[in-house]
């Protein structure tokens, strides 16, 4: 499975961006996708997860309420949108996919198989 991750970018703290997922998986909607991001000397956390066949979503603690993460499996496509944007939101972002997670797993990166490139965000304040 490849994924390609695009939408990063510079804005300015309270804007918006969207982040996409593109996957080559035939049966994108079995995968759980997640989003991760790591920032400059920092561990790379997790930010969402959105389980497949309709499973759930889970968030970081820090961005519940301002990014959702949604999906459009006849596109195989999955989305961070991002909102209301802070400094500390400044990262490479980084989503993931896996076909076998069970929900304990979703917030643990080395849990996934399939990784996409990096998108740059850098919210200037």
């Amino acid at each position: 499975v490849q994924l390609q991750a695009s939408g990063g970018g510079l804005v300015q703290a309270g804007d918006s961006l969207r982040l996409s997922c593109a996957a080559s998986a035939r049966t994108f909607s079995r995968y759980t996708v997640g989003w991760f991001r790591q920032a400059p000397g920092k561990e790379r956390e997790f930010v969402a997860a959105s389980k497949g066949n309709g499973g759930s979503t889970y968030y970081l603690d820090s961005v519940k309420g301002r990014f959702t993460i949604s999906r459009d499996n006849a596109k195989n496509t999955a989305y961070l949108q991002m909102n209301n944007l802070k400094p500390e939101d400044t990262a490479v972002y980084y989503c993931a996919a896996d076909d076998r997670l069970i929900t304990s797993s979703v917030r643990y990166d080395y849990q996934y198989d399939y990784w996409g490139q990096g998108t740059q965000v850098t919210v200037s304040s």
